[in-house]
This record gives C-alpha cells, structure tokens and sequence, in this order.
C-alpha cells in the first residue's frame, strides 16, 4: 500500500502524506525531484529560511496552484508580522501562503496576535490559519471548539512521544481541523544505535514517518532533511505504506524504550 494525497482537515488544500521543512537545508534539487517524482507539495518555509527551499519554491512557480506553501510566524507582538509575512511572500516570489502557522503556543494565542492573522486572511495574504505547540491539551480542547479561527493543528507526534493518541486523537473524528506531525524521529533519538534497547537495531527516519502516518487522524508528517540523502530516506515511508501489526509493536517497544 501506498499513501497518496489527502484533504487537509476542512481546508480544500490536498497535500503529500510527507511534507518538507527548510530549516535544515536541504538543497532545491531535491526538493524539486521530491515533487516531480514523489507528488510532495507541501513546503514549510519556517523558522530558518534557507536558500534551498526559496530556490526551489520559485523554480516551480509553473505549478504554484499545486503546491501548498507554509509560512511561519514567532511573533509575540503583533506589530511586525505583517511585514515579515510580505517579506517572505516576496523572498518566495508568491502573492500569498497557504498557510500561515503561528508557532509554538501551548494556549490560546494574545488576542492581538490572532487579530493580525485574521487580517492577513482578510486581505488575502493567506488562506488558512493553523497553530503549533507542545501542549497537547490545549490542542484537544481546541480541537472540539466548532467557531475555532484554526484550519490546521501541528502537533509533536512519534513513537517516543505517542501522547496525542490520548489528548488529541478522542476528539478529532468529525475533522474539525487538519492535523500536522512534527518531529517523527524524535530529533533523531530514534535512530541513535546508542539509545536501543540492547539487541535492537535503531529505527530507520521511513519507519518513523510510516508510524505517524499509520494514524488514521494525522493528514501529513514533516520532514526536516539537511540533504538529499536524507531526503531520500524519507521518501520510502511513501511506498513503505501503514506498518504492519508486528513492525508497529517493534516501533512502540523503542519509543518506550526512549522515552523511558
């Protein structure tokens, strides 16, 4: 089995089981190739705006309608974030994003960062709102509110750290929101030979994603390669499919193991 595109929550954006994040600088070749002969076009321009990403966002500008670009925002004032919106609308060479993902926030954003957001949205510099955090709580009781100003939720979620099966996944049937997983690896903990159960080999980054896609409420998992080997990598979990019943136990057994 492999995974193919699907509905971002109640959004009309159809985007990759995998998505690609900039930050770790993974050059624009790969990511083209990821997109012409992976179907990935889900593009998380966050945090750290590397070259590599800007690149190749403009490269295939002919297929713009196709993809689905994420701009991120720190911002705990309000007062620059327009400003650095349209900035990086202007680095990608786009008239307006996606997504605009306000980051890191373990509860309900300052009424005046939300207001900013929403006219964004309003003047049309983005499509869809969606917030990131740590809490996952908070996301659980967000994710039940009918009138919620979030489309798109982006949630930590590994075999290291499956808490969102309990303070999430109970609410998110009716799809109120899409939902997003990040750090599938566990900052690569997963994948340390040193950090295994004795015996045990240490998990590959596609059996990482394959676990966070094996849910059937995430929507898209992103990846963060530094290369295209990396990349690479990541890209199996696509062909790779849900992991069966016996690879599943294994992944559980060594995020319990980390996290212990």
């Amino acid at each position: 089995m492999t995974w193919e595109r699907r509905r971002l929550g109640q959004t009309d954006l159809m985007v990759s089981p995998l998505g690609i994040g900039a930050s770790y600088g993974v050059g624009s070749a790969a990511i083209e190739a990821a997109y012409h002969e992976h179907g990935v076009n889900l593009f998380y321009w966050g945090s750290v705006r590397r070259k590599g990403m800007k690149d190749a966002i403009r490269n295939l500008h002919a297929q713009r309608d196709d993809l689905v670009v994420v701009l991120q925002t720190y911002d705990r004032t309000g007062f620059m974030m327009k400003t650095f919106h349209k900035k990086g609308l202007r680095e990608l060479g786009i008239e307006r994003a996606d997504l605009l993902l306000l980051g890191w926030h373990n509860s309900a954003p300052p009424r005046r960062i939300l207001e900013q957001a929403l006219a964004l949205q309003e003047e049309g510099l983005v499509r869809y709102l969606a917030i990131s955090g740590h809490y996952r709580p908070y996301f659980g009781e967000l994710i039940q509110q009918a009138e919620s100003p979030f489309d798109v939720i982006m949630t930590r979620y590994n075999a290291a750290h499956p808490g969102a099966e309990v303070d999430i996944f109970p609410f998110a049937p009716e799809k109120r929101s899409g939902l997003m997983a990040y750090t599938a690896t566990c900052w690569g903990r997963l994948l340390d030979p040193n950090r295994m159960p004795e015996g045990e080999k240490p998990l590959t980054a596609s059996e990482c994603y394959r676990f966070a896609l094996s849910s059937a409420y995430i929507d898209t998992c992103m990846t963060g390669p530094k290369d295209s080997e990396q990349l690479t990598e990541a890209l199996k979990a696509l062909d790779g499919g849900a992991l069966s019943p016996e690879e599943m136990e294994r992944v559980r057994r060594i995020g319990a193991f980390v996290s212990s």
